[in-house]
């Protein structure tokens, strides 16, 4: 039997363990188990769901450190940064339990005497559920929790970067003795994911690159089922002139450099104001020589490995490329000296131009290229250059500037100044090819949702 080998990339990929690739005769029978758990587990109600999903939460919260060192030896994320974000999937967590029926109660449309037309949220049936690995539980968590709260039976698919998180999380799923076929796991890469979605399933909600998701929602399409899409990100931060560098430098590092650039919503693109351009530059340059990079398991680090190897080669070749086409590299450009892995030190890149591909793709790492801009009709043209649309910043004194070029970048969320969207009841999805739908919040529970009327006379 194939096995899926889980790697350490921050400790030369030592092995850490393994898991059977999922054979195309279990995933037909794990779909049809939840094809025949579909009307009975609609039938509970969304009470009665979440009171089977209650003790999972209880779990996740006594076993968040061994989930959080699991997290950091499969996929490099620095110890401290997994804890962090434990914490952040709690607040998440706790909102789909609470919230959930909120969400999900009817609404009516119209009344007028005796008539009354009731919106009426019903399941669409089986969700085929795939993730990525940057936020190993955090993308479960939100991908699988509001589907079966809906009322959506779940056949899941986590990457193939973190298979023992996915058997982490089938041992914490079984103990909630859930009824036979409503949820399921396969394990396996993109030819699993294909007969996943290839199946008698109602909706497939992705997470992961553009590439993928587009192929992913011609199946769907094709199909004639729902898709829900939450893929990559190129992010521009617009940084006008009146702001002060000093309060906005920490927020930008943490907005690129995080799980070390990994991040869809990153900050990925940073386009300043000519005026203060060198001195941010300066200011950013000095930030990253400080950042202590190395052992993830060491509450000490900042910066741990990429993922994989492969995602190190490619970033170098993004690199490459602007290096060949003119970039200036003012900090990092390269693997650190003495740590063998997936390591690369964090990088600053100056006079980018559009044909390189720093600025035209997504990098998934901590390279972030800075350009200069004189108006802000430059600015707002810059930003929107780009095949994405899933986030942006804009920082400026002035507010009603702020709002303004806030309002004509095409983005699912624009952050002004402190500004933050991360919250469990604001949805979040992207423009052009950053998505289709949104997660989180009454609009993100309702894409997993059919729409019925039910007009009383």
């Amino acid at each position: 039997m194939k096995k899926l080998i889980s790697t350490n990339p921050a400790k030369n990929y030592e092995v850490l363990g393994s898991v059977d690739v999922s054979t195309s005769k279990e995933i037909n029978s794990k779909i049809t188990k939840a094809r025949s758990a579909t009307a009975a587990w609609k039938a509970l109600g969304v009470v009665k769901r979440i009171e089977f999903l209650q003790p999972l939460y209880q779990q996740f919260l006594k076993r968040k450190k061994e989930i959080a060192l699991l997290v950091t030896r499969e996929i490099g994320k620095p110890i401290t940064e997994s804890k962090s974000d434990l914490d952040w999937d709690d607040g998440y967590f706790q909102d789909f339990l609470e919230q959930g029926p909120t969400y999900l109660e009817d609404e009516i449309s119209y009344q007028k005497d005796k008539k009354v037309h009731r919106l009426v949220y019903e399941p669409l049936g089986i969700a085929a559920v795939i993730v990525p690995w940057n936020y190993p539980f955090g993308n479960f968590l939100w991908g699988v929790v509001p589907n079966l709260i809906a009322g959506n039976t779940v056949v899941f698919k986590h990457s193939e970067e973190c298979p023992l998180m996915g058997k982490l999380i089938d041992e914490m799923m079984d103990t909630l003795h859930l009824p036979e076929g409503v949820f399921s796991q396969i394990y396996g890469g993109g030819k699993v994911g294909e007969q996943l979605v290839n199946g008698d399933i109602d909706l497939i909600w992705f997470t992961g690159s553009t590439g993928t998701g587009k192929k992913l929602y011609e199946i769907a399409g094709k199909k004639f089922i729902k898709g829900v899409m939450e893929l990559g990100g190129s992010n521009p931060a617009v940084v006008f002139e009146d702001v002060n560098i000093d309060t906005i430098i920490g927020t930008l590092y943490t907005g690129r450099f995080m799980n070390c650039g990994q991040v869809c919503d990153a900050t990925k693109r940073l386009i300043v104001h000519k005026s203060i351009y060198g001195a941010l530059v300066k200011k950013l340059e000095e930030r990253l020589a400080d950042v202590k990079i190395g052992d993830p398991e060491s509450e000490g680090t900042q910066l741990g490995s990429l993922v994989a190897k492969r995602q190190l080669e490619l970033l170098e070749g993004q690199v490459s490329d602007a290096v060949t086409r003119g970039a200036r590299i003012v900090s990092g450009g390269s693997r650190p000296v003495g740590l063998r892995g997936a390591y690369y030190l964090p990088t600053l890149l100056t006079n980018v131009k559009r044909p390189m591909r720093v600025w035209k793709e997504e990098v998934f790492g901590p390279v972030l290229p800075v350009i200069p801009f004189q108006t802000e009709e430059e600015a707002i043209e810059l930003a929107n250059d780009t095949p994405y649309g899933l986030g942006a910043q804009v920082f400026s004194k002035d507010v009603d500037r702020a709002l303004r070029v806030a309002n004509k970048i095409n983005a699912g969320c624009v952050d002004v100044n402190e500004g933050n969207h991360w919250q469990p009841c604001t949805p979040f999805g992207g423009f052009k090819g950053s998505g289709k739908g949104r997660e989180h919040g009454k609009p993100g529970f309702q894409e997993l949702c059919q729409i019925k009327v039910i007009a009383l006379g």
